[in-house]
């Protein structure tokens, strides 16, 4: 039952990316693309890399949330299970408002140290993070630290707030995201 739940939020997640975006159908198609991973002629493995911006509203202003995900060859490499080779990701997040930088940071894996086990973190890698919400507290994301190419994943919840700060946390209540639907 929790391999379901992890395969619905991924799932859930990559909707959320796909939906939020501007883009016409024919170029929303092309995001199910960015999710595939490529093999270098070495036979290390990368994800492909992924820009989306959106507006949202919160609290009555307009705030322009921007997102990237690129894999970095400076990071260390990440081995497999099964001993395929994978590039490591990070994760530009900058969310501005009327022209002022509210909150900006790369994020690497190791930025989710504090809710993601040490032992997880060894064979993982970053893989995503997509605008979930806003709620009272502020902007909310969604991100994954997880095993490549496998259902294996922590969920992790980042709220930034109107005066840019950030909490995370490790995001096990699913029935948060199906009750809203």
């Amino acid at each position: 039952m929790n391999s379901i739940a992890r395969i619905l939020l991924l799932l859930a997640l990559l909707l959320i990316f796909c939906g939020c975006s501007n883009k016409s159908k024919s170029e929303q198609k092309d995001a199910y693309v960015l999710m595939e991973s490529t093999v270098d002629a070495h036979g290390l493995q990368k994800m492909q890399e992924y820009r989306n911006e959106l507006e949202v509203t919160f609290k009555g202003k307009n705030y322009k949330v921007f997102l990237a995900r690129t894999p970095d060859s400076s990071l260390p490499q990440v081995k497999s299970e099964t001993g395929d080779m994978f590039l490591d990701n990070k994760i530009e997040l900058k969310i501005t408002q009327g022209g002022s930088n509210i909150f900006s940071k790369t994020f690497r894996k190791q930025d989710f140290s504090s809710v993601v086990a040490a032992s997880f973190m060894k064979n993982a890698i970053l893989e995503g993070m997509v605008y979930n919400k806003v709620s009272a507290q502020g902007i909310v994301l969604a991100a994954s630290v997880s095993y490549p190419q496998t259902d294996l994943y922590i969920p992790i919840s980042i709220t930034i707030t109107a005066e840019g700060k950030m909490t995370m946390v490790r995001d096990e209540l699913l029935d948060e995201i199906y009750s809203e639907e």
